[in-house]
């Protein structure tokens, strides 16, 4: 495992649409695909962290559905930024429904937002986010805690 600078709250969040597609984000600094996530703030609730999350990446309006999972494991939450430093994230992720907004880039982390068939997602996912996809798509009533 790298060295591991910090360890950070964050939240992730997976949003279906109408078809079932799932939205993924391209990150500007490292071109790999993801699903919304960030940073939880200092004084903000988790809820409010990803409404605002999603709506600085996406543009979207969003209302949070279920909980889907808490991450931790060092094996899949240690991420390394292109500057260096290395990051282990205690990650909440959840469902959330999209409420309003339109569907647009509002940042400079965002290199290309769109929905994917959740069988035709792209090769270059961030190594953390696959494995939240397959907990949102599991019918398992009770979050997950890996």
């Amino acid at each position: 495992m790298d060295t591991v600078d910090c360890i950070e709250a964050a939240i992730a969040v997976v949003i279906f649409d109408e078809e079932g597609r799932v939205l993924l984000q391209k990150r500007a600094d490292t071109e790999q695909w993801g699903i919304p996530s960030g940073h939880i703030e200092i004084g903000e609730t988790i809820e409010n962290a990803v409404i605002r999350e999603v709506k600085e990446e996406t543009n979207l309006d969003v209302r949070v559905t279920k909980l889907i999972g808490v991450y931790s494991d060092p094996e899949s939450q240690v991420f390394s930024y292109p500057e260096g430093k290395t990051v282990h994230f205690i990650t909440t992720s959840f469902l959330a429904e999209v409420i309003g907004g339109q569907l647009k880039i509002n940042d400079d982390e965002s290199a290309d937002l769109k929905f994917f068939p959740q069988n035709h997602l792209p090769s270059n996912m961030i190594n953390l986010h696959p494995c939240w996809l397959d907990d949102a798509l599991s019918v398992k009533e009770r979050a997950y805690i890996r």
